[in-house]
């Protein structure tokens, strides 16, 4: 039927148009999600927009901007946000790499292994963090207590600033590692087996094939797992809200802050448990810009790597 109509006059235009009306809902659902109240954002972030009915909202130019430069919880949001990235992208990505490579290898029952492993993506991030939080809060303790380990027994993790960042590092790899490891597995078994076979003929052994064979050949699987794992980090909310909720408490340049509250905890904070939308949603516009830098410089670095190899 599609074929006849492509070979009839005006075939290709009753095609385009085919096409069009397909793409449209998803186009149309685009527009009103996404693209509309991020420019309705841009516009409140210059007013003193409360949601509250009946209110006049005002213009208030760059008034909001200023405050957040003067705001210091979202600058050690910021801070711990960077922090929690880079240790996330590297723990993340070595461990997806080596799960993969783990289930391509001639390992038997390696499909199930997969299957366990991705399993974790599924899980909602809020009912994990609350999973995690019981494992942290009763079984560790727990366990510290049966074999002796009084470190353990203390329930050190979620009270301490620094543990508290390794817990949710440790869930959020949990996690994702499962979903950026299936990437790595399509690039590996694009790998040509004739070219493996021909280095083991060779003599290369295990950790010169990888290094000179696979890595260079899933550069570009590099590029795209960097990506979303920098992305993913920097937008971590549901379990940084349902683990941690930003805790614990601390000091930062002699004011009271969550120590462990990220961008987008903070953010989250500042428009719905302090009223203040306008300057919520201009943390969120500046939210936008850095990481929108942030990933172009990680890509084009990355890219830069990939001819190298």
């Amino acid at each position: 039927m599609i074929n006849t109509l492509f070979k009839k006059p005006g075939g290709k235009f009753r095609g385009n148009l085919l096409f069009i009306l397909f793409l449209f809902p998803s186009v149309f659902a685009f527009i009103m999600v996404i693209i509309i109240p991020f420019i309705m954002g841009i516009y409140y972030s210059f007013t003193d927009w409360n949601a509250i009915t009946g209110t006049e909202v005002k213009w208030v130019g760059l008034k909001n901007y200023f405050a957040v430069f003067k705001d210091i919880t979202f600058l050690h949001s910021f801070l711990v946000t960077v922090a929690y990235a880079v240790i996330s992208i590297f723990v993340l990505n070595v461990c997806a790499f080596f799960m993969a490579l783990l289930v391509t290898s001639k390992l038997k029952l390696n499909g199930i292994y997969r299957a366990g492993f991705f399993l974790p993506n599924l899980i909602g991030g809020i009912i994990l963090g609350y999973i995690w939080q019981f494992i942290f809060n009763n079984a560790i303790p727990s366990l510290g207590e049966a074999v002796g380990f009084m470190w353990l027994k203390n329930n050190l993790f979620l009270a301490n600033r620094y543990l508290a960042l390794l817990a949710i590092v440790i869930v959020g790899t949990w996690q994702y590692a499962g979903y950026i490891m299936m990437i790595y597995v399509a690039a590996i078994q694009g790998i040509p087996d004739s070219l493996i076979e021909a280095a083991e003929i060779d003599g290369v052994n295990y950790g010169q094939r990888l290094k000179h064979i696979i890595f260079p050949l899933v550069a570009p699987a590099f590029t795209v797992s960097m990506f979303l794992t920098l992305v993913n980090s920097f937008k971590q909310f549901d379990v940084n809200f349902a683990l941690t909720a930003g805790g614990p408490s601390g000091m930062f340049m002699d004011k009271a802050i969550m120590t462990n509250e990220f961008l987008a905890l903070n953010i989250y904070q500042t428009a719905f448990a302090y009223r203040q939308l306008a300057q919520g949603q201009s943390k969120a516009i500046l939210f936008f810009i850095v990481l929108v830098v942030i990933s172009l410089i990680q890509v084009r670095a990355n890219k830069k790597r990939e001819i190298e190899m």
